[in-house]
This record gives structure tokens, sequence and C-alpha cells, in this order.
């Protein structure tokens, strides 16, 4: 049987005070031995300095760090330079994106998609690091068809990625569709957003294409501003997510923790992972 992963994404905090916290909850999690902890990268690479510190604090605790590399608004030199950072690290991990245009900016810089970020990294370090790169069970919201996006994600895979994170999402049915079509040798591991306030889960959603079925957002809707009541529903509603996706085949899970450590953890407890 195939060994599955689980992995817990953070992004970088702006305060001490985040830090901190972000310390905490990671020491947390890092009780439940994930595979690694990945870090985002704004666009752009505008939270550049704080995700290479967020990383460097993850290896040095003695976790594996994946730091997310986003291409847009980049060079092929600072894509370079980062690299040779990394590689100094002794970081072996990466999630290769294409990421969004910052806000008022036109120019997208030396790479287009993804699938060439990957190309770049391998023709650059070869095999040193293990590349994750992201699928969309859902479609990408700027995908011109469904077909044209599984077009895009194999043209990722054939340029070297190891396995991938999707987007999240809440319908079982359409992960393992699109695991289906797509029909790639790598793992797609499902990406896992746990609920904890409707309105922040709605704008999230909107703005990634994630579709919060009719019958969980009229629910989340009727608890109004109950939080307690959201959060108690959501734990519900995502174990069982999860524990159909395992059943179903998924090769792990990964987790988008939101720096909070409570909720991924009362999932993990309840579908008894060791």
């Amino acid at each position: 049987m195939t060994t599955r992963t689980f992995s817990f994404e953070f992004f970088p905090p702006k305060t001490t005070e985040g830090a901190d916290k972000l310390r905490a909850v990671r020491e947390q999690l890092a009780q439940l031995h994930p595979k690694f902890f990945s870090v985002t990268f704004g666009a752009g690479g505008s939270t550049r300095d704080r995700t290479f510190d967020t990383v460097r604090e993850i290896q040095a605790s003695g976790s594996e760090a994946a730091p997310h590399l986003s291409c847009i608004g980049s060079t092929r030199e600072n894509i370079r330079e980062i690299l040779g950072d990394y590689k100094g690290q002794g970081i072996r991990h990466l999630v290769a994106l294409r990421g969004d245009l910052p806000s008022g900016t036109m120019d997208a810089g030396e790479f287009n998609y993804a699938n060439e970020l990957v190309s770049f990294i391998r023709e650059e370090t070869g095999d040193w690091f293990e590349i994750e790169v992201a699928a969309y069970p859902e479609i990408h919201p700027q995908a011109r068809s469904w077909d044209a996006d599984l077009a895009n994600f194999k043209r990722k895979v054939d340029a070297g990625a190891n396995a991938a994170i999707t987007q999240y999402f809440f319908n079982a049915d359409a992960y393992f569709r699109f695991v289906d079509e797509v029909q790639v040798a790598i793992p797609v591991v499902p990406g896992i957003m746990p609920i904890g306030n409707y309105t922040q889960l709605a704008r999230f959603s909107d703005a990634c294409g994630a579709e919060i079925p009719r019958w969980l957002r009229k629910k989340l809707e009727a608890y109004g501003d109950d939080l307690p009541s959201i959060k108690a529903y959501g734990l519900d509603v995502i174990t069982d997510l999860c524990e159909r996706l395992l059943a179903g085949g998924a090769p792990g899970l990964h987790f988008y923790t939101m720096n909070q450590a409570g909720p991924c953890t009362v999932i993990w407890q309840r579908l008894g992972l060791s």
C-alpha cells in the first residue's frame, strides 16, 4: 500500500506577534509528523523576506519546509537567486505556482505559466527539488474550458512535477472526476479548507473559484453570526469530506490552516490518523 502523505500550509506572518503565534501553531502541528509545512509566497514576491524567514525557522526546527514559488512578476535571474538560497539552506521541496498579478501591475515578468517555472527549476537544479504543483478539480477560474485546464495541468506534470496539491473544494465527486480524467502518474493530493468563518470562506471561494455547494452555503448562512455553531458544523462537514476522500483512495491530505492549529488537529483526531 502506498504511504499517504499529510501536510499543512501557512502564510508568512506580518508582525512579531503573528510570528510568535505561528511558532506555537507549528509546534503543535509538528506533533502530527506531517511530511512538510508549505509557506505561501505573495504575488510578485511581495512576501519574499517573510516567506524566507518562516521557511528558515521551520527548517531549523527539524521539520521539512516547502516554500511556494510564484513566477508571475519574476525574472529568471531572481528565481535563480531564490533557488540558490533554498539549496544553500538544504531545502529540497518546493510548491511551484504561476501566481496572480499584483494589483495594478501589467508586467507578468519572464514566465507566463507554472509549467515554464517547473521546466526552469529542472534546468537549473536537476532533481534537487521535489516539486509540487497546483490542480483545480473545479477548473481554474481563468481557464477557457475543462479540456484546456486538464491540458495545462498535464503540461506541469510533463515539465517535471513530482506531485500536485488541489485547490480546496467541498464536493468529493469533483476531485474523483478530475483524477479519473487527467490520468497522470503523480499523486494528486486534495487540498482541505477547514470551515471557521463563513464570511471569510465565501470571499476566498468567490476569488479562487472554489464552489460552496448550495446546501452548505444555505446551512452556514442560517447560523448568522453564531461562530461556535459554524465551527462545529464545519468540523462535521470537513471530517466527512476527508473520510470519503481517503476511503476513495486519495494519496493524503493538504490542510490550508489559516495559521491555526485547532481545526486541523480536531479533524486529524476524528479521522484517527497516526
